[in-house]
C-alpha cells in the first residue's frame, strides 16, 4: 500500500464516489484472480484425474477464508488496537462491528474518502488468494478436508499477523516501533526508512511461497515423483488462467493505491511492462537451456512477473520495472528445477514462482526504487530494510506453517491412500471426474474404451504408479 493504512482516519461524511467505485471494481478483479483465474491456471497444470480437486482447493479457500475474514480476520489485520506489533485485537471489529464509518488513508480532506466496508472487501480478496496460492505445492495427494482446516488455521496464524505487521502498523511496517525503526531509527513517530510493499510481496507471495515449501516437505512427494512424467493435462486452461490472473492483477496492484490517481496509472504501466519482460526472460532461459520456448513457460513467466512487480509497482519507473521483470522471469525459470535436484515435490512451482520472484521483487525494490533505491543514489538503507523484512516474513511464515502442518499430519493426516492417489483423487474426494472419457468417440469398443469395435483388448499398459495408462 502506498500510504499508511492504520489507524485508518475517520473522514468527514462525504464519500468520494470515484475512489469508492474504483476500490469495489478492483476488489472484484482480485476475486476473479482466484476463481476462476488461479483455479484454471492450476487446474490445467495438473493431471486429468485430479483437476477437479485442484480447482476445488481454490474454491474451498474462498469459502473458508471469506467467512473467517468477516468474523475476525479484518479486525486482526487492520484493527486499531495493536497487540505487540504482531496482531490487532480480533474482537474489536468482530463480525465487522464498528466498520460503518467513512475512512481516508490519505489524510486529504474529501479526496479518497471511502466506506470502510469497501476496504474490507478489497482486503478480503487478498487473504483468499494468498491461501489458494499455497495449494499448488501439494497437488494430487492431500485430503480435501485437511486442506480446508489448514486454510482456516493458516490464514489465522500466518496471514493475518503478517498483514498486520506489514500493512497494519506492526513490526514490519514503517511505524515508530517497527523493525526498520529499531535498525535505522525513527523521526516524528515514523521509521526513517519505511519498507516498500505496495501490494503484497511479503504479505502474499513470500508468505504463500514459504508456506508452500514447508507444506511440500511435510506432506511428501507424489507417487512416482521424478520417475513418471507428470505433464499438464490441459495447457490451454493454464494459459486462460494466466490471462485472467494478469487481467485481475491490475485490481491487485493498481487497486492498492485505493484511488484512481496518477500513482495508480504508474502502477498499471509498471505491472504491464514488468510482466511482459518476465515472460520474455523466462522464454529466453527455456530457449537457451532446452531449445524450446513453451506455452507453459510463457504462462509461468507471466505469473512470475506479476509476483515480482507487486511489492515494487508504486516505487519504480517503467524502465526499472522492465529490469525487475526480466530478472524475475529468468530467476524463476531457473528456480523451478531446484525441486528435482533437492527432492521436494512442489507440484505446480509455488516455490519457484512465488517465493523466488516474491523475494526478488521485495529486495529489488531496494535497488530500483526511484526515490530511495541504491541504483538511484539512495544508499543502502532501503536495501537493508527490504532484506530484513523479507527474512522476517520467511521466518514467521515458515515456523507457523510447520507447526500447523505437523499438527494436522498427526491428527487428521494429509495424504490420501496410495490406491486413491494412483486411481485419481477426484473420484475419491469429490465423486466426480472432469471429463467423460468413456463415452467419447461414438460406439464403444469391446474393451469399453470408445475405440473401434475391432480394436485389441487386454493390452493396456501400466505406468510406474501402477495406474492404467
Amino acid at each position: 500500500m502506498s500510504t499508511p493504512l492504520m489507524p485508518l482516519v475517520e473522514a468527514a461524511e462525504t464519500v468520494d464516489y470515484a475512489a469508492t467505485a474504483f476500490l469495489i471494481l478492483c476488489a472484484s478483479l482480485v476475486l476473479l484472480m482466484t476463481t476462476p483465474g488461479l483455479a484454471l491456471f492450476y487446474g490445467g497444470m495438473t493431471r486429468t484425474k485430479s483437476v477437479l480437486n485442484m480447482m476445488m482447493m481454490s474454491f474451498g479457500a474462498m469459502g473458508v477464508v471469506g467467512i473467517i475474514y468477516v468474523l475476525y480476520g479484518y479486525s486482526m489485520s487492520f484493527g486499531s488496537q495493536d497487540v505487540a506489533g504482531i496482531i490487532a485485537n480480533p474482537f474489536e471489529k468482530f463480525g465487522l462491528a464498528n466498520t460503518d464509518a467513512i475512512v481516508n488513508p490519505f489524510g486529504y480532506e474529501g479526496y479518497g474518502n471511502v466506506p470502510e466496508l469497501a476496504f474490507v472487501g478489497f482486503q478480503l480478496t487478498f487473504a483468499v488468494i494468498t491461501v489458494a496460492l499455497i495449494s499448488g505445492a501439494v497437488a494430487d495427494r492431500v485430503k480435501f478436508s485437511t486442506w480446508l482446516v489448514f486454510s482456516a488455521l493458516w490464514v489465522t496464524f500466518a496471514y493475518f499477523p503478517i498483514a498486520h505487521m506489514v500493512w497494519g502498523g506492526g513490526l514490519l511496517s514503517g511505524a515508530e516501533s517497527s523493525l526498520s525503526a529499531l535498525v535505522l531509527g525513527a523521526t516524528d513517530g515514523a521509521a526513517n526508512v519505511a519498507p516498500i510493499d505496495f501490494a503484497g510481496g511479503t504479505v502474499v507471495h513470500i508468505n504463500a511461497g514459504m508456506a508452500g515449501l514447508v507444506l511440500a516437505l511435510v506432506v511428501g512427494t507424489r507417487l512416482g515423483f521424478g520417475k513418471v512424467a507428470m505433464r499438464p493435462h490441459n495447457v490451454p486452461l493454464t494459459m486462460i488462467g494466466a490471462g485472467l490472473l494478469w487481467f485481475g492483477w491490475f485490481g491487485f496492484n493498481a487497486g492498492s493505491e485505493l484511488a484512481a490517481d496518477e500513482t495508480a496509472a504508474l502502477v498499471w504501466v509498471n505491472t504491464t511492462v514488468a510482466t511482459c519482460a518476465a515472460m520474455m526472460g523466462w522464454l529466453l532461459v527455456e530457449k537457451l537451456r532446452d531449445g524450446h520456448a513453451t506455452s507453459v513457460g510463457a504462462a509461468s513467466g507471466v505469473v512470475a512477473g506479476l509476483v515480482a512487480i507487486t511489492p515494487a509497482c508504486g516505487a519504480l519507473s517503467p524502465l526499472g520495472s522492465i529490469v525487475l521483470g526480466v530478472v524475475a522471469g529468468g530467476l524463476a525459470a531457473l528456480a523451478v528445477g531446484l525441486k528435482f535436484r533437492l527432492g521436494y515435490d512442489d507440484s505446480l512451482d509455488v516455490v519457484g514462482v512465488h517465493l523466488v520472484a516474491g523475494l526478488w521483487g521485495t529486495i529489488g525494490a531496494g535497488l530500483l526504487a526511484t526515490s530511495t533505491g541504491l541504483f538511484y543514489g539512495g544508499g543502502v538503507d532501503q536495501l537493508i530494510v527490504q532484506v530484513l523484512v523479507a527474512l522476517a516474513a520467511l521466518v514467521v511464515s515458515g515456523v507457523v506453517t510447520l507447526a500447523i502442518a505437523l499438527a494436522l499430519k498427526a491428527t487428521m493426516g494429509w495424504r490420501v491412500p496410495e490406491d486413491v492417489e494412483v486411481a485419481g483423487i477426484d473420484q475419491s474426494e469429490h465423486a466426480e471426474s472432469a471429463y467423460d472419457l468413456v463415452s467419447v468417440g461414438g460406439r464403444m469398443g469391446p474393451g469399453g474404451t470408445g475405440g473401434p469395435a475391432g480394436s485389441r483388448t487386454g493390452d493396456t499398459s501400466k505406468n510406474l504408479e501402477g495406474a492404467t495408462s
